[in-house]
């Protein structure tokens, strides 16, 4: 089933390649319904009021992982499969939007819902309401699209203080010619069971862009989480603050993390950069995110470089929840909107003892 799955979600991929240069639209008797196949497929009235799109993705990766720790020696792992499959299905009507995308394969899983909610925007662009699962408003890094951010893999640092997503109530919006922007929520603190809205998390971010022109931006963010548990040493509180910034073809961000889980104390930062070469433009930014880099005629390429260090959770290289300083480096080629070559190589040694790892990681990436 996984497998004729896929199949089907790479047909669909595969098609965004094929209407890349042949997008165009079709109308009703009527008039009254426009069907645009540029980028995707998508059904609108002529007035806007109402419409459907079919939308997903496909990252396919091969790795090659090495670790060396103390609890399970000298490692060395090899694998390719489907990193993400996803399908989704979006839409609006008058002032209520709505998304339903679904994982059907996911590093060796799937099955599993990934956003399922409905918004209101009838209060305007200051106030807008989602109710179901979404992303938790906490971060920058993990708030991009993973078909948009410039290394393969999000930092330790996010992995370890986010929550991602969850179902909740949110209540965001921006304002100020889109330069501010805020979300606040109240969510699932954990899992998909019966029961889980008795642990709750609430979460907030509030960014500003005092700069932001076609060619440069200037962010700057700020974020608060705090996560209830049954066992009141395991509740969490945490804090965490953003800068970004792009000039002509360079980009860069970095984020702060400090936290605390029962008594305890945790912190973490990382820094990245990113260079767009062959005439690529400015990295576009909307909404508090960087968005994907463009592709020009013939390609777009992109290097970029982070580096990490605090209490994360480094999984990619196989050293798990440890305290420990990570590099990162990575090569992008955009062949167009829809299809994007992706290489990177992370190495990362502990702060706390001699265990270390390190993993190359490639990807072909297909958005539709």
């Amino acid at each position: 089933m996984k497998t004729s799955s896929c199949s089907v979600l790479a047909l669909l991929m595969l098609g965004a390649i094929a209407t890349e240069t042949h997008a165009g639209q079709v109308r009703t008797d009527g008039q009254d319904i426009i069907l645009s196949t540029k980028g995707g497929l998508k059904l609108e009235t002529e007035d806007k009021s109402a419409g459907f799109q079919i939308g997903g993705r496909l990252h396919w990766d091969y790795t090659q992982d090495e670790s060396d720790t103390a609890a399970n020696g000298n490692q060395t792992l090899e694998d390719f499969d489907a990193r993400r499959a996803r399908i989704a299905l979006s839409g609006h009507l008058n002032d209520f939007e709505y998304k339903a995308e679904f994982n059907i394969a996911e590093s060796g899983s799937g099955g599993s819902v990934e956003d399922l909610y409905v918004k209101y925007k009838g209060f305007g662009e200051m106030a807008n309401l989602t109710i179901g699962k979404q992303r938790v408003p906490f971060g920058m890094d993990v708030l991009t699209s993973s078909n948009d951010i410039s290394l393969l893999e999000r930092s330790a640092m996010t992995e370890r203080y986010t929550l991602e997503r969850s179902a909740g109530v949110k209540l965001s919006g921006r304002g100020m010619d889109k330069r501010f922007t805020y979300g606040v929520g109240l969510f699932e603190a954990d899992g998909n069971g019966t029961n889980d809205f008795q642990e709750q998390a609430l979460a907030g971010r509030v960014t500003f862009a005092p700069i932001m022109t076609k060619t440069s931006v200037l962010h700057l963010g700020v974020g608060y989480q705090t996560v209830g548990a049954t066992d009141p040493l395991d509740e969490t509180d945490t804090m965490n603050m953003e800068v970004a910034g792009a000039l002509g073809p360079f980009h860069a961000q970095a984020e702060y993390y400090d936290s605390k889980v029962g008594p305890q104390s945790f912190n973490g930062y990382y820094a990245q950069v990113g260079y767009i070469l062959n005439g690529g433009g400015t990295r576009p930014y909307s909404d508090g995110i960087f968005k994907r880099v463009k592709a020009v005629p013939g390609g777009t390429w992109e290097v970029t470089a982070r580096f990490e260090e605090g209490d994360g959770r480094f999984n990619d290289v196989g050293l798990a929840f440890i305290d420990a300083q990570q590099t990162s480096l990575g090569l992008n080629y955009y062949m167009n909107d829809a299809v994007r070559i992706g290489l990177s190589y992370m190495d990362a040694e502990s702060n706390t003892n001699s265990d270390s790892g390190n993993e190359l990681r490639m990807r072909l990436q297909f958005t539709y």
